[in-house]
């Protein structure tokens, strides 16, 4: 599990990688600028919702367990 500015590296990373500003990754995904600015930074609580957007918009495969689905 990661820890709130572990997520923001782990972002903040990724988005590098992928060669995206902040303000591109936010136009990408539909989010404001802000989000993504703080959430790096690590002062951002994002919604589930909104973390799967911008991890979908960086190519990450996000899958969600129920909690009465077992754990494979």
């Amino acid at each position: 599990m990661l820890h709130q500015p572990e997520l923001g590296n782990y972002i903040r990373t990724l988005r590098k990688k992928s060669g995206l500003t902040q303000i591109q990754l936010a136009e990408m995904v539909g989010v404001g600028k802000s989000v993504i600015f703080d959430l790096e930074k690590g002062k951002e609580t994002v919604q589930l919702s909104t973390l799967v957007k911008i991890l979908s918009g960086l190519n990450i495969k996000v899958k969600l367990l129920s909690p009465l689905e077992p754990e494979p």
